[in-house]
């Protein structure tokens, strides 16, 4: 009985591809900081407002593994249009991942994966405004799932109104 539910089980898993999901490497792209008006935004009261901008892109390198991009630019402004400093990273990872549907792969890496680089880019960011002589700029956790979901809704959409 026991050997017929280890063969069994065995069955069933020939028929579906094991989902393979692991981390090759994380790295840096791109590393930027501008601080247009120093030294002169240093005697100056600080009163800044936070812009940040994020994008994710990925791109398969070969059969199952991928390269996934995510971009955060944070520009500061000290009270008044003019930009104190400008910070932005390219943090990029490869994944090797396996065994999922279409769905399941844009989510992973739309989703999942930026989910992973965000506090490796948070850091980046968080030590380029301290080497730049400005106070620490720790930035919010950030809900990867919620902005995937808007995105494939804007996708869907644009979808229906081309079929139209």
């Amino acid at each position: 009985m026991a050997e017929e539910q280890q063969n069994n089980t065995a069955a069933n898993g020939a028929n579906q591809p094991q989902v393979q999901f692991a981390l090759q490497r994380i790295y840096v792209k791109d590393l930027s900081f501008e601080s247009p008006k120093s030294p002169a935004v240093f005697q100056s009261q600080w009163n800044p407002q936070v812009s940040l901008d994020l994008n994710t892109r990925h791109s398969q390198l070969q059969e199952g593994i991928h390269e996934v991009v995510l971009s955060l630019s944070a520009t500061v402004t000290n009270g008044n249009d003019e930009v104190t400093f400008i910070a932005e990273v390219q943090q990029a990872g490869i994944f090797a991942i396996n065994g999922l549907d279409e769905a399941s792969m844009r989510h992973t890496l739309g989703a999942f994966c930026p989910n992973i680089l965000f506090p490796y880019a948070r850091e980046a960011i968080d030590n380029l405004v301290s080497r730049g002589s400005f106070p620490p700029l720790m930035l919010s956790p950030v809900n990867f799932d919620a902005l995937f979901a808007q995105a494939e809704q804007r996708r869907m959409a644009e979808g229906q109104q081309a079929d139209a």
